[in-house]
């Protein structure tokens, strides 16, 4: 099990709050990633650390499909998404990058901003104190693209077979 730290955000949390549109005519993922949740939280790209994870409500990365806002907190290293539910398009662009979309009903009330959780990807729990949170297990195809990096790695090794 991977110790990580929470950033907890609220339910219906847009790609346009996650990576703003005016960031999106930077040339690179590596220089919009500065700009991450700035209207949310203007000092999270500078504060987060690799192996942080995010909680979230209901909805997490609705809105439009712009495949840079999952890209953005994969590059910031960002371990995990944890919500109640995911926009269809976010969670399955955060899988195709290789950033874990996990879904947990129980985790927007059990956890909170800053706690430490333990998250066991394999097992899909999430471990806070003295409670053990049951996630969503992914299916073992999709738990394939992410063990792998994300869609491209996983292509590229089932090519090479």
């Amino acid at each position: 099990m991977d110790r990580a730290k929470v950033w907890k955000f609220e339910h219906n949390v847009d790609t346009d709050q996650i990576i703003p549109s005016q960031y999106l005519l930077l040339p690179s993922i590596d220089e919009m990633k500065a700009y991450a949740f700035e209207p949310l939280i203007k000092e999270f790209a500078g504060q987060v650390q690799a192996g942080d994870v995010i909680v979230a409500g209901e909805n997490f990365g609705c809105g439009s499909s712009r495949e840079q806002a999952p890209r953005v907190l994969n590059e910031l290293g960002v371990k995990a998404v944890i919500a109640g539910s995911f926009a269809r398009i976010f969670f399955r662009n955060a899988i195709n990058i290789g950033l874990p979309a996990i879904i947990c009903k129980e985790a927007y009330d059990a956890i909170q901003q800053g706690d430490v959780v333990e998250l066991d990807l394999a097992e899909a729990t999430i471990k806070i104190g003295d409670q053990t949170l049951e996630c969503t297990k992914l299916p073992p195809y999709m738990q394939k693209i992410l063990n792998e990096g994300g869609l491209i790695e996983f292509l590229n090794k089932e090519d090479a077979k």
